[in-house]
C-alpha cells in the first residue's frame, strides 16, 4: 500500500482522504494471495472448484476444506483465511435453516448471497472488529434453476454466469470468457477445470454432503 495508508489504516471505521479503507483492502489481498477458486453457472447447474494447496506431506487427506455444503441445494467455495471462510460457511448455514424453519422451502440463491452480504459488510462498518479475509463463491439450484453469486471482504455481492477468486483469478478469468457458459452442461464444464482442482472439488463436495446428510 502507498504511504498515503499511514494512521488512516488502524481502524475499519476510517476512511482516507481519498475515500479508501484499507483494512478492507487488506482483506482483499488475502484473498489474492490464497489458492484459487471458480465458479461455473451453466444451463443445468453449477460447477465449483478450489486449487488444492498441501502445506505439508503430514497433513490429513480432506482437512482445510474450502468446498462445502451449506444445504441441500447450496455449495459454497472460499479463498482467504481458511478460518475466515469456515465462519461464513457456517453463517450461511443458519441462515439457510432458519428460512426453510421459517417458510418452510429452500432459501433463494440472492436471498442467501445478501443475507451473507450484510453479515461480511457489518464486519466493516465498527472499530472493534476487522473484516473478513475471505471471498465466497455461492452456487445454487433452486426449481431447477442455477445461480451463482460471489460475496467480496466487503460484504458486496455480484452475480455471475462464471468467476474466479484467489491467486490465479486473472488467468482463470481469462480462460472462462472464451467458454460458452449459457449452451454447456455440467459434464462439459468439468472438462474445463484441471484435472487436480476438479478430482479436489468433488471430494471435498461430496465428503461436505455427506456429513450434512449424517447430521
Amino acid at each position: 500500500m502507498t504511504s498515503i495508508g499511514t494512521g488512516y489504516d488502524l481502524s475499519v471505521s476510517t476512511y482516507s482522504p481519498d475515500g479508501r479503507v484499507f483494512q478492507v483492502e487488506y482483506a482483499n489481498k488475502a484473498v489474492d494471495n490464497s489458492g484459487t477458486a471458480i465458479g461455473l453457472r451453466v444451463k443445468d447447474g453449477v460447477v465449483l472448484a478450489v486449487e488444492k494447496l498441501v502445506q505439508s506431506k503430514l497433513l490429513v487427506a480432506g482437512a482445510n476444506r474450502r468446498i462445502q455444503s451449506a444445504d441441500l441445494h447450496i455449495g459454497i467455495a472460499t479463498a482467504g483465511l481458511l478460518a475466515d471462510g469456515r465462519h461464513l460457511v457456517n453463517r450461511a448455514r443458519d441462515e439457510a435453516q432458519a428460512w426453510r424453519d421459517i417458510y418452510r422451502q429452500p432459501i433463494p440463491g440472492k436471498t442467501i448471497a445478501d443475507r451473507l452480504g450484510q453479515y461480511i459488510s457489518a464486519y466493516t462498518l465498527y472499530s472493534s472488529v476487522r473484516p473478513f479475509g475471505t471471498s465466497t463463491i455461492i452456487g445454487t439450484m433452486t426449481d431447477n434453476e442455477p445461480s451463482l453469486y460471489m460475496v467480496e471482504p466487503s460484504g458486496v455481492y455480484w452475480g455471475y454466469r462464471g468467476c474466479a477468486i484467489g491467486k490465479g483469478k486473472s488467468i482463470a478469468k481469462t480462460e472462462i470468457e472464451k467458454l460458452d457458459l449459457d449452451n454447456m452442461t455440467v459434464r462439459e464444464a468439468h472438462q474445463f477445470v484441471p484435472k487436480d482442482i476438479k478430482l479436489e472439488a468433488e471430494t471435498l463436495a461430496k465428503e461436505s454432503s455427506d456429513d450434512e446428510m449424517e447430521d
